[in-house]
């Protein structure tokens, strides 16, 4: 009887370059949501009430793709869409093809929250700024590669 580990058992362990990178994207991440955060309550709103607001930049969306998208429950969204059209930022309507899903509309006043919000963000503006316009899209492919292979097969 083979006894060997097969290489799907045997977990290859990072090299520090890699976990250098980690740590470094981590770092970026949480300077991100830091300031995502900061941005939000100087406008009175909760992160994730920004973060439905943004997502709604694409246009309408069902409620259970919002959850989806923010890997939440669909009740957490009910409330926070309460909230957002409790204050003119969102509106609900039903679908026209599927009178029973609720899509979530951004508001004029919501849309201009929302772009405000992103406008004021210099966490993208400086790190990136050190990059020049070449460096900034090799990086920007680097990342689009990792996404889709993060992704999987197929997605």
């Amino acid at each position: 009887m083979d006894t060997q580990p097969t290489a799907a058992a045997t977990p290859q362990q990072p090299d520090e370059i890699t976990r250098e990178v980690v740590d470094l994207m981590a770092n970026l991440v949480a300077l991100f949501h830091r300031e995502y955060e900061d941005a939000a309550a100087a406008r009175s709103l909760t992160g994730a009430q920004a973060k439905v607001l943004a997502l709604l930049r694409r246009g309408p969306m069902p409620m259970r793709q919002i959850a989806q998208t923010l890997s939440c429950e669909p009740s957490n969204i009910t409330g926070i869409v309460d909230r957002l059209e409790s204050r003119g930022f969102v509106t609900r309507e039903a679908d026209r093809q599927d009178r029973r899903v609720k899509l979530v509309a951004a508001t004029d006043t919501g849309s201009a929250a929302s772009e405000e919000l992103r406008e004021s963000l210099n966490f993208a503006r400086e790190p990136l700024a050190a990059l020049g316009p070449d460096e900034r899209t090799v990086l920007r492919d680097l990342l689009r590669r990792m996404l889709a292979g993060a992704a999987g097969p197929g997605a």
